[in-house]
């Protein structure tokens, strides 16, 4: 399979799982025949190339880092290999590049100049815990993190809270690792106690992967210990007096 002069989307994996387990093979000869890439952490790209295949030749390929410092005339300027007719990989820290993810910049600007954009196949936590969770996958949002004041929080997940049950949506978000257990004290302590709640941990791990869904009342009684670990926080309030979800073909 001989690759295209594109900007290429490469996931990674977000756990310690086997790299043949969550990447599709496909997707590991196109980063073989990649030498141009934009990579959220240097180190991190470097080890994930090396590791999917020992013989990478990276002293061939060049690496432009993007993250949240990154200007935008600089993001523009690493578009220069695909200008000139080179396919470019971009890769996030983890999982999907541009999805909650300062990938998102360089497929703007290609889209705008009229380059071909590739996605790849790829693991997704929002996607993947929204699967795994019950809750309604034909309306969804990902809010990223909730604000860190405890009152700003409060009225943040009342108004998602509010939403999810007239708009019967599933609202998605996250928390820094550390305060984890905190968040899911806070939620069940801020939502209605019928109200869904679901976190999603360490996806894609086969020994350390957790996914629960239960309604807040429940998690009050729920021993639970999510700290330091990737997790991943679902709510959805509309399936209070019955559920009218519609679901279309895809």
């Amino acid at each position: 399979m001989k690759i295209q002069s594109a900007l290429y989307l490469v996931p990674v994996p977000i756990s310690g799982a086997a790299v043949s387990d969550v990447i599709p093979a496909g997707n590991i000869e196109v980063l073989r025949q990649l030498r141009h890439f934009i990579v959220e952490n240097l180190r991190t790209a470097r080890r994930y190339l090396r590791h999917v295949d020992p013989a990478f030749p990276i002293a061939e390929c060049s690496f432009e880092v993007l993250d949240r410092h990154t200007s935008p005339e600089d993001v523009a300027a690493m578009l220069k290999p695909l200008r000139d007719g080179n396919p470019v990989g971009v890769m996030s820290e983890a999982g999907c590049p541009a999805v909650a993810d300062p990938g998102c910049h360089p497929v703007e600007i290609a889209q705008k100049e009229g380059l071909k954009v590739i996605p790849l196949v790829g693991p997704n936590s929002i996607l993947m815990s929204l699967m795994a969770s019950g809750f309604n996958g034909q309306s969804f949002a990902f809010h990223g993190y909730l604000p860190i004041d405890a009152a700003q929080r409060r009225k943040a997940i009342r108004n998602l809270e509010a939403e999810s049950a007239s708009r019967q949506m599933t609202q998605i978000f996250i928390e820094t690792p550390y305060r984890n257990n905190r968040m899911v004290d806070f939620l069940a302590d801020s939502l209605s106690p019928s109200t869904m709640l679901c976190v999603a941990c360490d996806l894609t791990d086969p020994d350390k992967e957790e996914v629960v869904a239960l309604a807040a009342a429940k998690w009050k009684k729920r021993k639970y210990d999510f700290d330091k670990r990737p997790a991943i926080f679902l709510i959805y309030a509309g399936a209070k007096g019955g559920d009218s979800r519609r679901y279309e073909k895809k």
